[in-house]
């Protein structure tokens, strides 16, 4: 008896996987535990008649003085042990990599226009696998120095086949730090790991079975291939459980049912096996053009987005996109008649969006009629189905008061003109973001609940347009325009004029710091009201909220850096605050 194995858990295994829960906490859902939960018991499961093949047939063994002692089918516990900490340490990993990664860009539809080396690497990951497969196999039967490889090999190699075969064109196109960093930093660590035991004799591998070669000094290649196999198939066990996700949440018309937030491992295979050449191309094409505008147009909710999961994030990035287009089809209009057109076209397309179902082919005829082509797939994919027509129509208002700046008096002349442009701008977003959680998630509250936090965030949204404004002094100056309400310019001794000409000084920053306040009073108001949100949406909207408003902190500070006319945060501390923001939700829902 002794405690040699023990140690190596306790020195090497169990410090990375406290340091990742702690990192990852913050991120942590329902779905991440049953994502890791079941990875995990498919590895110990498969793992164990394996493991037990071994040690019986003496290829492997570990002294008696190494070992606590207690065994299962003849595996030490702390090898048992092994099989669960590996696979948790290298899934959390993987998670926190692959969070920023909007998966569902990376389907590709099967068309004529596609690409045919996709079929093509498809074959030759195969024939590559299914020839590692053959080699093991001959290992095996040889019955010579290389079956500890073979067994190996004919061991990994099927699962590793069946996970290509259904998820390649996800391992990929991901990006390698979605899969080839969680597969090598793990690998690498524990094949430091494995000298150092295999060194002091914790566990032994017979002669006679092993091909003598040594990766370095003290490692044994066939332990480097096993921990390589072993994390390789973890990852793209990960890869192949988001690949059926991101199906089942971007094409949701391709199954009889709803998905449920934590689908069966039967719904999961479900999605693996339909064909790409079943996929929308048409939706993939609006996704990746709402990412694409939502990366290059606000870095804060493009961070903020990373914490929403499956069908929400589509939602919201598809209602961005939309709310996008539409505000640069008025702002880059020629003219102010040109701009008033675009506003007539896009109530046209609402009156058809909300006509019913049968109204859906006279839709799409406008927006290719009437519509530029990269404006089109905003509105073809936009969720009203999800949406009241409301707030949408509310934000087409706040257009009309934008184009007001076009004559001669300002559309903002006091505080209540303020607000009220606010509401109809960005509460309305922020209003349509609550109703579309509450149509993904379930809730305890009432309809007359969910429509008090609805209100609360409109609320929320005025807050943060204040803070845009305040932000944007200077830019909105060069297009001629100033938001701020002409009776705070009077009182300060300003004018629209000379703010145009100097968006700078004293009683600028005098003005900017009492739209700062008013932000941060509503703010405070309205925040109480996202604790009222499903569990699963209120860290995320509490991190696009304080990723915001960080921005009004940053210029409540004397020397804020002021990049391209506009106060920046520097990228380290808007991360800083979406962790911090998200720790303190995760011990909220915990408890003290």
């Amino acid at each position: 008896m002794g405690t040699d194995y023990a140690l190596v858990h306790v020195k090497y295994t169990i410090p990375p996987a406290v340091l990742l829960t702690l990192l990852y906490r913050p991120l942590w859902s329902k779905l991440d535990t049953y994502r890791v939960g079941f990875l995990v018991f498919i590895a110990v499961t498969a793992t164990i008649p394996w493991d037990s093949y071994l040690i019986r047939t003496g290829i492997w063994s570990y002294p008696s003085h190494v070992i606590v002692g207690p065994t299962l089918f003849d595996i030490p516990l702390e090898e048992v042990f092994f099989f669960v900490i590996q696979t948790y340490n290298t899934s959390l990993l993987y998670l926190l990599l692959s969070k920023p990664t909007y998966q569902p860009n990376y389907l590709r539809a099967a068309t004529p226009s596609s690409p045919a080396p996709w079929k093509y690497r498809k074959w030759g990951g195969q024939v590559v696998i299914s020839a590692i497969i053959a080699y093991g196999w001959y290992c095996v039967k040889a019955n010579v120095t290389g079956t500890y490889t073979g067994l190996i090999l004919v061991w990994a190699g099927p699962v590793l086949l069946m996970l290509w075969t259904l998820a390649y064109q996800f391992i990929l196109g991901l990006p390698l730090s979605n899969t080839a960093l969680p597969i090598w930093l793990p690998t690498l660590y524990l094949w430091i790991v494995d000298t150092l035991a295999l060194r002091r004799g914790t566990w032994v591998i017979s002669e006679g079975t092993k091909h003598g070669i040594h990766l370095w000094d003290g490692l044994e290649i066939e332990e480097a291939i096993f921990f390589l196999a072993t994390n390789t198939l973890i990852v793209f066990g990960l890869v192949a459980f988001d690949n059926a996700l991101a199906i089942l949440h971007t094409f949701p018309s391709l199954f009889p049912d709803p998905a449920p937030q934590l689908p069966s491992p039967i719904v999961l295979m479900q999605a693996l096996f339909v064909s790409p050449k079943k996929y929308d191309e048409a939706r993939l094409e609006g996704l990746r053009e709402a990412v694409y505008r939502l990366k290059r147009k606000s870095r804060s909710f493009y961070l903020a987005s990373s914490t929403f999961q499956g069908l929400l994030r589509t939602d919201l990035l598809l209602l961005y996109s939309f709310c996008r287009v539409a505000d640069d089809l008025v702002d880059n209009a020629a003219s102010a008649a040109e701009a008033r057109g675009w506003i007539a076209h896009l109530d046209k397309f609402l009156d058809l969006a909300y006509s019913g179902p049968r109204s859906r082919p006279a839709l799409i005829k406008l927006v290719h009629k009437e519509f530029p082509a990269d404006a089109r797939s905003a509105l073809v994919q936009l969720p009203t189905d999800k949406l009241s027509r409301q707030p949408l129509q509310d934000l087409l208002l706040g257009f009309d008061m934008d184009l007001a700046f076009d004559t001669a008096s300002s559309p903002i002349q006091n505080e209540d003109d303020l607000k009220l442009y606010s509401e109809r701008v960005a509460g309305t977003v922020a209003q349509m973001c609550i109703e579309l959680i509450f149509r993904t998630y379930n809730s305890s509250l009432s309809k007359a609940g969910q429509h008090e936090v609805e209100k609360a965030g409109n609320l929320m949204g005025v807050a943060l347009q204040y803070v845009n404004i305040a932000r944007d002094i200077a830019v909105d100056a060069k297009i001629g325009r100033v938001y701020l309400p002409t009776t705070w310019l009077a009182e300060a001794g300003l004018s629209q004029e000379l703010v145009l000409k100097e968006p700078s000084g004293p009683r600028v920053e005098s003005i900017r710091n009492r739209l700062l306040d008013n932000a941060f009073k509503l703010y405070n108001e309205s925040k109480h009201s996202i604790e009222q949100l499903p569990s699963e949406a209120a860290g995320p909207i509490r991190v696009a909220v304080e990723s915001y408003m960080e921005i009004g902190r940053t210029l409540r500070k004397e020397g804020y850096v002021v990049k391209a006319g506009r106060a920046t945060v520097p990228k380290w501390r808007r991360l800083l605050v979406a962790w911090q923001t998200l720790n303190q939700t995760s011990k909220s829902r915990c408890g003290p």
